[in-house]
Formats: C-alpha cells, sequence, structure tokens
C-alpha cells in the first residue's frame, strides 16, 4: 500500500477544476498529425507498389499469385474480425455499458492502428535507403496485434475510463508495445507466433497495473451497473464465437509459409476444443446446483488460444495441444471463481473483465510452454530486457499520474458502466401488452 500513497502524494489534483478535454478535439488533432506523420514516413513496400511488376520481373517471380497479398489478406480478414467485432461484442456484458464497449473498441483500434503502423515501423521496418517506413499486409496484421494488446487493457478499466482517457492509454501502450516487442523478438530473438508474451501478457499487466493505480474505493456505489442481463450476456457470446472460431488465424497470421503456419491453426484448433470442455466441467463443479455460469463460458474457453500462441508453430503434437487447452480451461475458470474476489479485496485491483484469468495466466503458461520447448536467451539479453522492463514501469506510473488529472471527463464512483454519460440513448421502449391467446398465432385453433 506504500507505492499506492506515494503515488496519490505525487498525482493527486483539486478535483473542482472545470478544465475538460474535448474529444472532438483529440480526434481532430490527432487525425491531422497522422496524416502529417503518414505524409512524411509511410510508403508501400515493394509488392503493393505501382511498381510491382518490374520487381516481380527482377526476383523471377512467376506469378501475381505469389504476391504476399494472397497469402496474408484471408488471415488479416480473420484477425480483422476479432478485432473489431470479437472484442467489441465480448465487452457487451454490462447491462448498460453495451454501446461504450462496442464503441469505444471501435474508437481506440481505429485510433491504435494509426500509432502502431508508425511505432512498428520506426523500430523495425524503416528503410536504412532513405528513412521511410515500408508497409505491407504482415505491417497491417502487426498492427491489429499491437491494438489487440491495447483492446486486453481495457477490458480490466472497461466502464471506469472516458474515452480521452482510453485514447491516452492507447497512446502510451502502443508506443510500449512497440518497445517490448522489438526486445523479446530481435534482442532476445524469442519466437511467439500468437503472441502469448508479446501480446496477451503485456496487454494484460498493463490494463492491471492502471486499474490498481487508478482504484476507485467508491465504486460499489455503481454496483447496481456492474453486472449482466439476459440480452446483454448473448450479444457477449456472439464475441466470444467469433473470437474463438478466428483464433487458429490469429495465432497462424504472421508465421512462415508452409508446415509451421499450417501446425499453428492445428495446435490452436485443438487447444481451443479442449478448453471449451474443461471450462464447461469446472464451471458445473463449482455451482451447488451443477449449473454453467455464463462467465465462465463467455471467457475462459478461450484461454487455450491464448497460451498455446508462442508454441503454435512448434512440434507440440496434437496431443500436447489438447493438454495446454485441458490445464487452461482449469486454472482460467477457477480464477474466476477465486482469483478475481482476491485482486479485488486484498490487491485493490478492479478487473472488470477478468483479463487476468483470460489472458495473463495463460499468457504466462504460454510463455513457459515455449520457453520448455525452445532455447533459452542469453544472460546478456535478459539484462537488456530487464533494463528496458524499468523504463517501462517509469513510463506506466506516469501515465497513471497523467490519467489522474481531473480533466478528462471520466464517471464519478457512482455512475461507473453507464451509457448514459456519453451517449445518446434511443426512449425506453414502453412495455408491450400480453399477447392474447386468440392473436397467438402459434396455436391452433377452430376456424
Amino acid at each position: 500500500m506504500g507505492c499506492r500513497q506515494s503515488f496519490k502524494q505525487c498525482c493527486d489534483r483539486p478535483k473542482n477544476t472545470n478544465v475538460r478535454i474535448s474529444l472532438p478535439a483529440v480526434c481532430f488533432v490527432w487525425q491531422i498529425a497522422m496524416i502529417i506523420l503518414f505524409g512524411i514516413f509511410i510508403r508501400y513496400d515493394q509488392e503493393s507498389d505501382a511498381h510491382w511488376t518490374e520487381y516481380r520481373k527482377f526476383r523471377n517471380i512467376s506469378s501475381d499469385i505469389e504476391n504476399d497479398f494472397y497469402f496474408r489478406y484471408p488471415s488479416f480478414q480473420d484477425v480483422h474480425v476479432m478485432i473489431f467485432v470479437g472484442f467489441g461484442f465480448l465487452m457487451t456484458f454490462l447491462k448498460r455499458y453495451s454501446f461504450s464497449a462496442v464503441g469505444f473498441n471501435f474508437l481506440i483500434a481505429a485510433f491504435g492502428l494509426q500509432w502502431a503502423l508508425l511505432m512498428q515501423g520506426w523500430f523495425q521496418s524503416l528503410d536504412p535507403m532513405d528513412g521511410k517506413i515500408k508497409i505491407s499486409m504482415e505491417s497491417l496484421i502487426n498492427a491489429d496485434f499491437c491494438v489487440a494488446s491495447c483492446l486486453i487493457a481495457y477490458g480490466a478499466v472497461l466502464g471506469k475510463l472516458s474515452p480521452v482517457q482510453l485514447m491516452v492509454m492507447t497512446l502510451f501502450g502502443i508506443t510500449l508495445y512497440a518497445v517490448e516487442e522489438f526486445i523479446i523478438l530481435n534482442l532476445i530473438h524469442a519466437r511467439d507466433a500468437g503472441g502469448s508474451m508479446v501480446i496477451h501478457t503485456f496487454g494484460a499487466y498493463y490494463g492491471l497495473s492502471i486499474s490498481w493505480m487508478l482504484y476507485r474505493p467508491n465504486l460499489d456505489q455503481s454496483k447496481r451497473l456492474n453486472g449482466s442481463v439476459y440480452h446483454s450476456d448473448v450479444f457477449a457470446m456472439i464475441g466470444t464465437l467469433f473470437l474463438w472460431m478466428f483464433w487458429p488465424s490469429f495465432n497462424s497470421a504472421v508465421t512462415d509459409h508452409g508446415d509451421g503456419q499450417h501446425r499453428a491453426a492445428i495446435n490452436t484448433y485443438l487447444a481451443l476444443a479442449s478448453t471449451v470442455l474443461t471450462t464447461v466441467a469446472i464451471s458445473s463443479l463449482s455451482q451447488k446446483t451443477g449449473k454453467l455460469d455464463m462467465v465462465h463460458i463467455q471467457n475462459s474457453t478461450l484461454a487455450g488460444g491464448v497460451a498455446v500462441g508462442t508454441a503454435a508453430e512448434f512440434m507440440l503434437m496434437p496431443y500436447g495441444s489438447l493438454i495446454i487447452g485441458f490445464c487452461c480451461g482449469i486454472i482460467s475458470t477457477l480464477g474466476y471463481i477465486y482469483i478475481t474476489p482476491f485482486m479485488e479485496k486484498y490487491l485493490k485491483i478492479q478487473d472488470t473483465c477478468g483479463i487476468h484469468n483470460l489472458h495473463a495466466m495463460p499468457g504466462v503458461i504460454g510463455g513457459i510452454v515455449g520457453a520448455v520447448t525452445a532455447a533459452a536467451a542469453s544472460e546478456g539479453k535478459l539484462d537488456k530486457n530487464a533494463a528496458a522492463m524499468k523504463s517501462a514501469q517509469f513510463i506506466c506510473f506516469q501515465l497513471c499520474c497523467i490519467l489522474r488529472m481531473p480533466i478528462w471527463g471520466d464517471a464519478s464512483d457512482d455512475n461507473c458502466f453507464d451509457d448514459e454519460l456519453y451517449w445518446e440513448l434511443p426512449e425506453d421502449e414502453e412495455s408491450i401488452p400480453p399477447i392474447l391467446e386468440d392473436n397467438n398465432h402459434m396455436r391452433n385453433r377452430d376456424v
């Protein structure tokens, strides 16, 4: 608690200020900045440039069908659907926050992917000859991956931050992601095809650290809205199914063409299937009535896809993928039952979506599985990584100081998890009178 107390002393500001940062102003300024930066730095790569024909002849490429677009675009489509539909609808479970769940997911994803193309380009694909970033279909997939980490972090603070705060959080998150991705993939030379470490573990602990720093002791005042209703759970289940179906594409999207990509899809497919059965079993066993909890089915059924990500392209063998899914179904479901309440009560971490159980713990398991099946990093490279992590912690600390400033228009403790603060809502439907038996066309009646 000493860390949080010192943090509050540094970051607390008077709450009676009338200064507010406008969402339209942020959007306009940001988009103009992106137009300028894209004009300076971003260019098409050789396979998307108008000189593709000359390049094809120079490289003795026999047909246009060998353009990387035809290999990568199907996976890009699947990943893109996961980002905008899967993550968006997964977070619609709150009874009065569905507009914000889908709408703000849309906003920060579109906001973040532009910054991701620049940040990842500066770190990984800057052309030394002309100083330009050459983007391709693979660049778009990697930008979606980068955005995914911020959407995971969004799950921890769902219903508690304003859209401007979410944009600031995404700005810093993508910057940190580009740094840690460069360290893990380029300095340590680790393989992480499905992003168990780079995407899920980073995104989860980034979101949890912000939630911890922005702890709301009076959040119980909004307890009436921090829950689901029947139809909101159905919409969230749509997100689950989209994520579950397309996760093999997510884990195999940027792997090398050939057997590795083939294995990544198969391993993910099997791990996800195994997780579903285990989750259903543990969810039923955990209830005295033997009934299922929709929270577990919406979330824990995806944990196998997270955990198998790092080693997805390795020779896990089919039974190995089933074992990973089996273990993650147990761990993730038990996390929702026991660890999430523990974290809120004793660690003061308010994890709205339970990202610790779906992304953090399975992500760590994925890193362990990858470490067991691949060579360990050298000591010198680990030292570099440790130094970088200290810098990341400092940046995260400064970000939390910024987010605590009373200029963002975030909801009060008694008004969280409610769309009304940010959206024009339709009037509530009038109560529908009961249908008389004579008017019910489903019943047989004499003519």
